[in-house]
């Protein structure tokens, strides 16, 4: 424990500077910004955080995000594990928000009063979107600070602080929000906010915040 609160007292503005910028991307209201997060989660399951962020930033880049078919989508996601999939599900989270040529995420966002809803709504709704992944789209826009984004970088973490005995094989809607439960706790007993606990295990097992 000793470690782990010498490296958020190194880092601990650091941790708030990055949760403001996502606090922005959802309060500017930038529904294109928005529905990148989106689909920078949709390709994350089993991939690398960075390559997914430069393959979206590529597709944003050549306006593909918006507009591009789907074969065009796949030109772009070079080392993405199960790509031909994501690209599918890119489509139809695109087709799913689009409303008269316009994305719109945030006005169905705001529509939940209990974020929690909200993401239960996005794991239904939008293919390729878990429970991990509607968390992690909830906290890079703002949103969501008390839900846990339970990746293996974290599920390590946990199980050697002891917060939980193993790392599971599979996350069933059960075991994820059993486990969410068990992390707010140990965040509240360290003194340590919920979404600064995962930026900060995310630091220690990769030396830096990213996204």
């Amino acid at each position: 424990m000793k470690e782990i609160e010498d490296i958020y007292l190194s880092i601990r503005d650091e941790i708030v500077s990055r949760l403001a910028e996502f606090k922005r991307i959802g309060e500017e209201q930038n529904e294109v910004a928005i529905f990148a997060e989106l689909a920078f989660c949709i390709l994350t399951p089993q991939s690398r955080a960075k390559i997914c962020w430069r393959a979206l930033e590529n597709l944003l880049s050549k306006g593909l995000l918006l507009r591009g078919d789907e074969n065009r989508i796949l030109e772009e996601l070079n080392g993405v594990r199960f790509k031909y999939k994501k690209a599918k599900y890119i489509i139809e989270a695109r087709k799913k928000f689009s409303t008269q040529g316009n994305i719109t995420i945030k006005r169905i966002i705001s529509h939940f009063d209990d974020i929690q809803d909200a993401r239960e709504w996005l794991v239904k709704n939008v293919k390729g979107i878990s429970y991990k992944e509607a968390s992690h789209f909830l906290r890079n826009i703002g949103f969501g600070k008390n839900l846990a984004i339970l990746d293996r970088h974290i599920l390590k973490n946990l199980k050697s602080f002891e917060v939980i005995t193993e790392i599971p094989s599979s996350l069933s809607k059960k075991k994820y929000l059993e486990i969410e439960k068990k992390m707010r706790k140990f965040a509240k007993e360290i003194n340590i906010p919920m979404n600064h606990l995962d930026l900060l295990l995310w630091y220690k097992e990769t030396g830096e915040i990213f996204k």
